[in-house]
């Protein structure tokens, strides 16, 4: 267990890593899989937006981390989006087509027969009745245990909203996580879909606290890992500083909409997004990045071009440090 406050996601999965490397309570072998693993989890990130981490052994695909946090709020199932910015999700797809466990917005915006969604509901509780215990949201549903292939049983178990103070704060419930993989993925959308909800409320956000009952590392991860933690413990080591990117209070769902509904295009490389068309999006400067990374995504997937320079300088520098990264092989030759 981690019985601590990191300031930022960086550093939460730096701790993560290094208690599960040199103090794992087992080693377990489950679907073909020998894991070390630490039980009972826990830790608190005290500025959720500060979701990133900036490892050059783990530089993360943002492009996916943005999509998956989309896909959740367009509350959709569907492959065809998820897929294309992580192909390996067909294999958790039963029929080719869509998901299930790992839907959480599928889960979290379907319409109940009183008209209203999961989330309808949170919010409406949280704007009633401010000090409610009861603002929570359920991901696994018992049935995914009644097939034993199901090959996508969700992995978070719930998740509850607290507004205390007039800021929100959020705790999600997993089963299992998969801390050098699926936690950077898991945590991102999690505090993204969070800081979303307190703009619908008005409110700030708090505090995010992530609880496991099996974290675990793969041991064909092992090697990256170690890696991965040797690069924080070179002398003089400092991670590199990027404002914190903040999303406006006054985000809404025409937000959401006109993003999915940019994505799609790019996705489906109808065309280009250039700056004048940029410009022209009804978006403000924080979702206009949001598009400035897929449309990187749309080069690298659609072209075999180097991604364009004009297009990597409009980008937020956290943004482009990642990036840069991420696809060393697909950066213009001023870049290197």
């Amino acid at each position: 267990m981690i019985p601590r406050t990191f300031s930022s996601f960086h550093d939460a999965y730096a701790g993560v890593l290094e208690a599960i490397t040199e103090r794992p309570d087992q080693t377990i072998s489950t679907r073909g899989n020998t894991s070390a693993e630490l039980l009972d989890v826990s830790f608190r990130i005290s500025n959720p937006r500060d979701r990133l981490p900036y490892l050059v052994r783990r530089p993360v695909n943002i492009a996916y981390n943005l999509a998956e946090a989309l896909w959740y709020l367009g509350g959709r199932n569907d492959l065809d989006m998820i897929g294309y910015y992580a192909p390996g999700m067909s294999n958790y797809s039963a029929d080719g087509h869509t998901l299930t466990g790992s839907a959480y917005g599928w889960e979290l915006f379907q319409h109940g027969p009183d008209g209203m969604s999961q989330w309808d509901r949170v919010i409406r509780l949280l704007t009633t009745d401010p000090d409610t215990k009861r603002a929570t949201v359920t991901f696994f549903r018992p049935e995914e245990l009644a097939i034993e292939s199901n090959p996508d049983v969700s992995c978070t178990i719930a998740a509850q909203f607290l507004l205390r103070d007039g800021r929100l704060h959020l705790t999600s419930y997993m089963r299992g996580n998969d801390a050098y993989m699926g936690m950077v993925s898991d945590v991102y959308a999690f505090t993204f879909m969070m800081e979303f909800a307190a703009a619908q409320l008005g409110v700030d956000v708090g505090h995010y606290s992530h609880h496991v009952g099996s974290m675990h590392i793969n041991d064909r991860d092992m090697k990256n890992v170690r890696r991965l933690l040797n690069e924080a413990r070179q002398d003089g080591y400092q991670r590199p500083a990027f404002d914190v990117l903040r999303m406006p209070t006054a985000s809404d769902w025409n937000d959401i909409e006109t993003v999915l509904a940019h994505e799609a295009i790019l996705r489906a490389n109808r065309e280009p997004l250039t700056s004048a068309k940029l410009q022209a999006v009804a978006l403000g400067p924080y979702w206009q990045q949001v598009l400035l990374v897929f449309e990187v995504y749309r080069q690298i997937k659609h072209t075999d071009a180097p991604v364009q320079a004009a297009t990597l300088a409009a980008l937020d520098p956290g943004y482009e440090w990642l990036v840069r990264r991420r696809w060393a092989n697909r950066m213009p030759k001023e870049a290197e």
